[in-house]
């Protein structure tokens, strides 16, 4: 992609806020969300394993990919609320399949939990696992920190600088490929943007919060009856971490009632290392009809 090719799919206000929005293929619907800072793209391995047999639904969060910044914090009750509105824009009414990897989990669970009568099933991908999160003191000032983080290190020119190099980190750590297959003028597009390291920083600053909401929505709303995976990255090292979050992982299908799949091997970018894995995932869920 060019620095002057438009990105593919369009741009929908949602909640007041200009979303990059994908919607591809045909079938029963399902929803990607990616991680924390992450875009769009990070699903492409998985879209055309599923395309031939679904609808693919992909949007930028606030202030990441091609979306415009967030007009408040996230939270976890108003990332399914974004959820719904980008079906609602689109005309999707009926029941989805979820896909939440790493951060996004707590979204997408959010969302099933809310929105229990557009739910036909749930993938949680090397989600992400907060055991009894409680509220973290001091929420507006680091939410305030983060602010003023984001904009000292775009004044300063540090996203362009940095931005995409910290990304290719990132990716490389986190998959045993060891390779981001991102076309470097994307990634320049956008992690050298201060708009996406603003978004990344709050994301970041407001985890912990989210995960204590999505602990509380746990207690008064419960799941539907539809089917939910729970798919763990197991790079196959042995060691202790990989134990120990193989453990916090079942934990986590055993409380949602799921299936657990460890997926190996492969890093926390399962869409990356094992795409088939997270496709045959989404197909095994069955369509429900309205």
């Amino acid at each position: 992609m060019s620095g002057t090719q438009r990105p593919p799919g369009r741009m929908l206000r949602v909640g007041g806020v200009p979303l990059h929005v994908l919607c591809e293929g045909s079938g029963p619907v399902a929803v990607l969300s990616a991680g924390l800072g992450m875009g769009w793209f990070d699903w492409e391995p998985v879209v055309p394993l599923l395309t031939p047999h679904r609808t693919v639904v992909r949007f930028d969060r606030p202030g990441l990919g091609f979306s415009a910044p967030a007009l408040e914090p996230p939270t976890a009750a108003g990332e399914a609320a974004r959820i719904a509105g980008v079906l609602d824009a689109l005309g999707l009414t009926g029941p989805v399949t979820l896909v939440g990897h790493s951060l996004a989990g707590f979204h997408t669970e959010a969302f099933a939990r809310l929105y229990p009568e557009r739910t036909a099933g749930l993938v949680l991908v090397d989600a992400s696992v907060e055991e009894n999160a409680r509220p973290v003191p001091a929420r507006e000032l680091r939410t305030m920190a983060a602010e003023i983080r984001g904009l000292a290190f775009a004044s300063a020119g540090l996203p362009r600088a940095l931005g995409p190099a910290l990304r290719r980190l990132s990716v490389r750590s986190a998959s045993v490929k060891r390779h981001d297959p991102a076309p470097a003028d994307l990634i320049r597009r956008t992690y050298g943007t201060g708009r996406v390291v603003r978004a990344v920083l709050m994301e970041n600053a407001r985890y912990r919060d989210v995960a204590a909401e999505l602990e509380e929505l746990r207690a008064h709303h419960l799941l539907p009856p539809a089917p939910v995976t729970v798919l763990a990255a197991s790079p196959g090292t042995g060691s202790w971490l990989e134990r120990r979050w193989l453990q916090r992982q079942r934990a986590l299908a055993t409380r949602l009632d799921a299936r657990f799949e460890a997926v190996a091997p492969a890093g926390h970018l399962l869409m990356y290392d094992r795409p088939q894995s997270i496709a045959a995932a989404v197909l095994a869920t069955p369509f429900l009809r309205t």
